[in-house]
């Protein structure tokens, strides 16, 4: 039986109709499927990078503990040992007969001098108990003064901008950062000059650590963070890492610049 032309065409355009629908039906279950299956992924990698940064946490903060025990430590047992040794030495009775023993007495009490100076340096480097009380910039002033020998290296520091950290564990972070930097500066760069600087830029605390010495390189430094001997990078990253910052090292005309860059 022949069907009309017009009946045709109907059957014709609902056909057509139904494969569309069918069509749009499996491309929307489709895209429905792959928006899940991105925010699964999505869902994933946050709780990966959630559960990095909490180990990174727990591993600062242990340090940061070990660090606190090792300075109480210090300050308690080996600094009270030495001072009393001090005062033992001071009560010996020397031998005049002996023109070499005064010169040797003096020498002992210089030593011992010099032993209970560098505990007590080491004990508050080791506890920033400046850090807690004054805060970060003036931390790193005193470690600046502390550390520094002003015939050997000449430093300054312009840190003048306001910060304010989300919580102490964060300010803690910032200065050991800045505390191993410029140890390897005095240790490796044989710098004569060394400057601290701070600004507050584009919703970022910018520090800047610049010397005259051998530095390094962008490059270099992307390489050992990643070696195993070079311990103190490692430290550094893991810390970048939990404060969503970023290390910049650049070489300048006159030196090498250190750019630590901390989001506010």
């Amino acid at each position: 039986m022949n069907l009309p032309d017009g009946n045709i065409k109907l059957l014709v355009l609902v056909g057509i109709s139904m494969m569309l629908l069918l069509f749009i039906s499996f491309l929307l279950v489709f895209i429905s499927t792959q928006r899940r299956k991105y925010q699964y992924q999505k869902n994933l990698q946050q709780l990966r990078e959630k559960q990095q940064d909490l180990l990174i946490e727990a591993a600062v903060r242990s340090e940061e503990s070990e660090r606190l025990r090792i300075a109480e430590t210090l300050h308690d047992e080996m600094g009270a040992l030495l001072f009393s040794s001090k005062l033992h030495f001071q009560n010996i009775r020397l031998n005049e007969d002996d023109p070499n023993n005064l010169p040797l007495y003096k020498k002992g009490q210089e030593l011992l001098d010099e032993a209970i100076k560098k505990i007590r340096g080491i004990s508050h480097n080791l506890h920033s108990s400046i850090l807690k009380e004054f805060g970060l910039f003036e931390a790193i002033r005193h470690f600046i003064g502390k550390t520094m020998d002003e015939h050997l290296v000449e430093a300054d520091t312009n840190l003048d901008c306001h910060y304010t950290a989300g919580n102490k564990e964060d300010v803690v972070s910032i200065y050991r950062m800045m505390q191993e930097l410029v140890n390897n500066i005095l240790k490796h760069a044989h710098a004569r000059k060394i400057r601290i600087s701070g600004v507050n830029k584009d919703n970022h605390l910018v520090l800047t650590i610049f010397h005259d010495g051998e530095g390094l390189t962008q490059e270099k430094f992307e390489e050992l963070k990643y070696r195993k001997d070079s311990m103190g990078f490692k430290i550094i990253q893991n810390r970048l890492i939990l404060l969503k910052g970023r290390l910049l090292f650049s070489s300048l005309p006159d030196g090498y610049s250190i750019d630590l860059y901390l989001p506010t």
